[in-house]
Order: structure tokens, then sequence, then C-alpha cells
């Protein structure tokens, strides 16, 4: 967990500050819901390699996503969160580059999930909020021993270019990721930031979740994880 003088630096580092009031992130510096962030990358194995020299640690693969063209390698981040490094599934040529993985350069956060519990309460509660959605929709990923995970997603219409999250709700019959992916890391910090944070508020305080937003004077998604190598720092 970073110290005060860590988290400073970070803000400092990352042009942000904490909007008044203060919000409470937890002991690690992270929203309570955050289920887990996708890391993007042009090639898995390239992706796969990043994080384990520059975190020291390697990520196991997951699987593919039938229809959506992606195939990803994960890695715990404590209890119930852990990273998703995720691209482009050479095997799905034809399937729409939703997260605009091909045209990445470098290592690009491209999204997050949170859990905010039962996802079909979660979408009443919206519905009831006028706040724009789709889902809950199923989904499931086959693991390379033959396992099916299964869970239902919810996708805002406006997710303010990747600063608010999706909703995930796994089945109570599918081990989280988190539990059986190569462990070692902690996500130490994780940042909403946004030039404009009164923009977000509204839709927050609608859908009823704990989410700091700070003001930066850039738009983007900061996650600082910290491994056997030290402390890897991942942005939008």
């Amino acid at each position: 967990m970073p110290d005060l003088v860590s988290r400073r630096l970070f803000l400092a580092f990352t042009g942000a500050t904490l909007l008044a009031p203060p919000f409470s992130f937890g002991d690690d510096d992270a929203p309570a819901l955050l289920d887990h962030i996708l890391l993007g990358f042009r090639d898995l194995d390239e992706g796969i390699s990043f994080v384990e020299e520059n975190a020291g640690v390697r990520a196991a693969i997951g699987g593919v996503h039938p229809g959506r063209g992606t195939r990803n390698a994960l890695l715990s981040l404590g209890e119930r969160r852990y990273l998703e490094i995720i691209a482009p599934d050479p095997h799905q040529s034809g399937a729409p580059d939703a997260l605009g993985l091909y045209q990445l350069t470098q290592p690009r956060l491209v999204g997050w999930a949170a859990h905010p519990g039962d996802l079909e309460a979660f979408a009443k509660k919206l519905r009831e909020a006028g706040v724009a959605f789709e889902g809950p929709t199923p989904g499931s990923r086959a693991r390379p021993d033959g396992k099916v995970l299964h869970w239902k997603t919810i996708n805002l219409a406006d997710t303010h270019h990747g600063l608010l999250p999706f909703f995930i709700e796994w089945s109570a019959d599918s081990a989280h990721p988190s539990t059986d992916a190569p462990q070692g890391c902690t996500l130490d910090y994780f940042e909403v930031m946004s030039t404009n944070p009164d923009e977000l508020t509204p839709t927050i305080q609608r859908m009823g979740i704990d989410l700091p937003v700070a003001r930066s004077d850039k738009s983007r998604i900061h996650a600082l994880l910290t491994g056997p190598k030290g402390e890897l720092g991942l942005t939008s």
C-alpha cells in the first residue's frame, strides 16, 4: 500500500487533484467495487512479456472471447481483483475491433469493470434513475483447462470515453479469476481523472455508486501495480 508521500507523488506525477469533499478509497486507494482493469495490447504475447518484465509476474492465458475478436491473459491483483491483458485473437480476424486494439502502439488501459452485486437489481436501479444501458447480457469464456466461466454484464450507453466502468456479476458456479490467476502483484492505486469532474458527477450519483473522480489536465484512468520487480504505472 503506498504511503501518504507516495500518494502525493503519484498525484503530482499525473497532474491530478482530488475533489473536495474527499472520497474514501479504502485501505488500498482503489474503489471498493472495482473488479478488474483491462490493459490493451496489439499482441497478447507482447503484453504478457511486458507485464512480466516490469512487474515480475507472468500472466496466465485466460482464453478467447468468441465473436468479440479478442483473447486474454490474467494476473491476480488480490482478493476479487485482477488484471486482464487483452489483445486481438488472430483466429477472429473478421471480428470488430471495438477496443481499438489493432491501433495500439504501446500498452494502454482500455477499460475497467465494477461489481455492484445483483445485476438484475442494479439494472432496475439504473432504469429508475434514467441511466441508459444495455443488459444484463450473458457472457462466457472457456479456459485452457476446459472449464467455462459464466457472467452477466451491463454496459452504459455513455461511459464518457472509458472513464466509467461496465458492470459485471460472476455466476455462482464460476470461480472469480482472481482466485486462480498467478499471484504476486497488488493494485496499489486506481484513479478516474477528468478535466471536468462535474460532468460525471450526476451520472455517478444516479447510479448510486461510490466512485471518486480527480480533476486533472487530461481525462484518463490510471492504475499503479506493485510486483516483485517494483511499481508499474498504467494509463489510458
